[in-house]
C-alpha cells in the first residue's frame, strides 16, 4: 500500500471532568445512550475516580463499552495507558476525570500516540458553584479554561445563572456554556446585560460585527426583544411565499464555510424597498409571532434610509 493511500487513524478522547458527584457519570450514561453518539464503537471509559454512581451493566453491554478503574492519580501513567489501549482495542475512550487530581496531572502526562483529544467537558453542580469559586476556585476554573462545554447542573430558578456565565465567558471566551434546570430543561444563561449592545436604549443599535449574536439571540430569545425598537444595516431580499408588503431584512452570511452562503434575516412588513444589493440603515419595531407551534421575530418598519455597504460581505456567527 503506497504512503498516499493510507489513511491515518486514532483514537478519539471525550475527557469529562468535574468534582465529585457534579454529574460526570450521569452524563457519560446520556452520551452512550444517544445513538446519534453510540453506534456500537468499542469504547473504554477511563474512570479517574469512584464516584457515587454506578455504571448501568446492561448500557455498558449495549453501548459495546468497557470501565477502566483508575484509583490513584499515580496509575494516570503513559506506559500504563498504552497496555490499556493494546488490551482494550478502544476506538474511542471517555475519561472520566476528577479534577481533584488537577489539571496539570492530565497535561503533564503524555497520551498514547494514537489517542486524540476531541473535546473537553467540564461538569459544575450548581448547588455548590460560589462554595467552590470562593474556597477552591483553581481546581474548578483550571478545567474550564480548556473546555469546549461547560455544563452547569441542578440549577434553580434562584441561581444566579447569568453572573455565573460572565465568569466562566471570562475564564473561556470561546466555550459553550450551558445551564441545566432541575426540571430537565436548559438555557444558555444569556440576560440583557450580556448582549454587546444597550437593550434599555430606547432604539437599540445593532453595530455591524455583533450582528450575528443578534440574529442568534432573536431565534433563541424573541419574547426579549418583543415591542422594542432595533435599528441597523442589512439588505432587502424577495421571498416566495410572504404576501405584499412583506420582505426578508438581512445579510447574506456564511453559516459554516466560503462555499456555504444562505439569505438569513427577519420578515420585515416594509414600506418601501430598495434595489438588489442596496443596504439600508433600518429602525423597527420587534414583534413576536406564532409560526408552526414556534415563537419568531418579526419587524415592522418604522423608517428606512440607503446605507453603505458593511466592511464584511459576509455576516458570521463567530
Amino acid at each position: 500500500m503506497s504512503n498516499a493511500s493510507k489513511r491515518e487513524t486514532f483514537v478519539p478522547v471525550y475527557l469529562v471532568t468535574g468534582f465529585l458527584e457534579s454529574g460526570k457519570t450521569s452524563l457519560i450514561h446520556n452520551m452512550l445512550s444517544d445513538e446519534g453518539f453510540s453506534r456500537g464503537q468499542r469504547t473504554m471509559i477511563l474512570c479517574c475516580e469512584e464516584g457515587i454512581e454506578e455504571y448501568d451493566e446492561a448500557l455498558l453491554k449495549k453501548g459495546n463499552a468497557t470501565v477502566v478503574m483508575l484509583e490513584d492519580p499515580s496509575e494516570l501513567d503513559t506506559n500504563r495507558l498504552i497496555e490499556l489501549t493494546r488490551q482494550h482495542k478502544p476506538e474511542r475512550v471517555i475519561m472520566e476525570y476528577n479534577s481533584m487530581w488537577t489539571i496539570e496531572l492530565l497535561a503533564r502526562t503524555p497520551m498514547p500516540m494514537s489517542w486524540r483529544m476531541v473535546q473537553v467537558i467540564t461538569m459544575a453542580d450548581a448547588t455548590t458553584f460560589d462554595t467552590y469559586m470562593t474556597n477552591m476556585r483553581k481546581l474548578l476554573t483550571d478545567p474550564m479554561k480548556e473546555a469546549d462545554l461547560v455544563l452547569v447542573n441542578r440549577c434553580r430558578p434562584e441561581h444566579p445563572k447569568s453572573p455565573w456565565r460572565r465568569q466562566i465567558r471570562a475564564l473561556n471566551p470561546r466555550c459553550n456554556i450551558i445551564f441545566e434546570n432541575v426540571d430537565g430543561s436548559t438555557e444558555d444563561g444569556v440576560a440583557d446585560e450580556d448582549l454587546p449592545y444597550d437593550m434599555k436604549a430606547a432604539i437599540i443599535d445593532i453595530p455591524e460585527e455583533q450582528m450575528g449574536t443578534f440574529y442568534i439571540d432573536t431565534m433563541e430569545h424573541p419574547e426579549r426583544y418583543a415591542n422594542k425598537t432595533v435599528r441597523l444595516v442589512g439588505e432587502y431580499f424577495q421571498e416566495k411565499g410572504l404576501p405584499p408588503g412583506y420582505a426578508l431584512f438581512g445579510r447574506l452570511a456564511m453559516t459554516c464555510c466560503a462555499d456555504d452562503i444562505a439569505q438569513v434575516g427577519w420578515i420585515c412588513q416594509h414600506k418601501r424597498l430598495y434595489g438588489k444589493g442596496v443596504f439600508a440603515r433600518l429602525t423597527a419595531k420587534c414583534q413576536v409571532m406564532q409560526e408552526g407551534g414556534q415563537s419568531m421575530l418579526m419587524f415592522e418598519e418604522l423608517s428606512s434610509e440607503k446605507a453603505p455597504a458593511p466592511k464584511e460581505e459576509y455576516m458570521t456567527f463567530n
